[in-house]
């Protein structure tokens, strides 16, 4: 276990994600706020009003604690109250385009230090996609992009970790999936420790691979009020699902994290309307027909 090169690889993968996404920006790019804590220390990095990115966070953190909180400790009851450390690498990212869809990421390691017992390691992350006006063929690439990474390690591991990610961002009070799904993993310790670390960096750099496409594709795609409306609407889900069932947001309060770098997921402009329903057969009511899980990479069309 060395987890010198851990964190030493998440600061560099921090620094290549915020140099591609300002590259698509073309703005003064991201202000660095570095950060210090009884817990840890990290790096907050954020663009704040760019050109193409309303908003885009992506956090370093690297903390240690006397006692492994609840949302890091359910999976793993027999660790609850040990001395933890974490390290991780969080991102979303808000574009000012509705084209252009919001995404996130997350690559993460724990380790847990049970008292008279062995160390217990494991890796987490992955990445989803949130479109509001959703393009077929992005979809396609966000998945296969995510499938051609999985398969460097093992068959059918793709279709584990997409459907963990389909059960994971879905807001139950709703019925509905955040977006389109990406890939989820967590409590990785499945091969030995290099094996999974490899599999960690070939999801955290797999993100660029799958978004920049996408984002070059649809950033001068045009739009109006009625469409930036939607978008902001539609955001509210997403503020929905960060602060009553994400497990990295309970984990980051529990454990006394920045309060800053935890919100900074949250889209800087939303809004809320009572009971709003699309006009049926508009482009805003077709959004629904993506917010439910299926086999992506099975062909086109997917919203007939």
């Amino acid at each position: 276990m060395n987890t010198g090169a851990v964190t030493a690889w998440l600061q560099t993968l921090q620094n290549r994600i915020c140099d591609e996404l300002a590259a698509q920006d073309g703005t003064a790019g991201f202000v660095s706020d570095r950060w210090e804590s009884a817990l840890g220390q990290g790096i907050s990095r954020v663009l704040k009003e760019g050109a193409v990115f309303e908003q885009a966070g992506v956090n370093f953190s690297h903390i240690k604690g006397t006692s492994l909180p609840a949302a890091a400790s359910a999976r793993r009851p027999d660790l609850a109250g040990a001395p933890f450390e974490a390290a991780g690498v969080s991102l979303v990212i808000h574009p000012r385009n509705p084209f252009v869809p919001t995404s996130h990421a997350n690559v993460r390691f724990f380790a847990a230090y049970p008292e008279n017992a062995a160390p217990v390691w494991w890796f987490g992350g992955g990445f989803d996609l949130t479109p509001f006006y959703p393009f077929d063929e992005d979809i396609l690439h966000w998945h296969q992009t995510a499938k051609n990474l999985c398969d460097a390690f093992s068959d059918g591991l793709y279709a584990e970790l997409k459907t963990w990610c389909d059960d994971y961002f879905y807001l139950k009070h709703r019925n509905e999936t955040r977006g389109v799904g990406g890939l989820f993993f967590d409590d990785l310790n499945r091969w030995d420790f290099e094996t999974c670390f490899a599999f960690t960096r070939a999801v955290g750099e797999g993100y660029l691979d799958a978004y920049v496409p996408i984002v070059a594709k649809r950033r001068h795609t045009p739009y109006g009020e009625r469409e930036r409306r939607f978008q902001l609407y539609r955001r509210g889900r997403y503020v929905e699902f960060n602060l009553v069932w994400d497990r990295g947001t309970h984990f980051g309060l529990q454990s006394g994290g920045r309060t800053e770098s935890i919100l900074m997921s949250l889209p800087p402009l939303v809004r809320f309307e009572y009971d709003y329903r699309p006009e049926p057969g508009s482009p805003e009511a077709r959004l629904n027909r993506y917010l439910t899980p299926r086999d992506w990479l099975a062909g086109l069309p997917f919203s007939d």
